[in-house]
């Protein structure tokens, strides 16, 4: 039997040129933790931080829905688009 999906996946990541969008603040770049949690309603919430301060941010395109990869390979794609930077969002989100 396969091991259950984890609820929470959490990395860092150091921000491509033009960093990640956020809804609260707009931009962020530098040196982030990334979180995305999987919500009961089966969406998944993005969010971000500095690494090592308090706040957390909101990533422009969360919540968002599950591909189905599942959450894992989910999480490894916002941490790949936000080193790319570009002012980055939730993969697959259009603006």
């Amino acid at each position: 039997m396969p091991a259950p999906e984890p609820a929470v996946c959490q990395g860092e990541v150091t921000a491509g040129p033009g960093g990640a969008m956020t809804v609260e603040v707009g931009v962020v770049t530098g040196d982030l933790t990334v979180r995305t949690s999987r919500r009961p309603d089966h969406l998944v919430d993005v969010t971000l931080q500095y690494t090592g301060a308090d706040e957390w941010y909101t990533l422009t395109g969360s919540p968002a829905q599950v591909p189905d990869d599942g959450l894992e390979n989910f999480h490894t794609a916002v941490l790949d688009a936000v080193a790319l930077g570009g002012e980055a969002e939730v993969p697959g989100h259009s603006s």
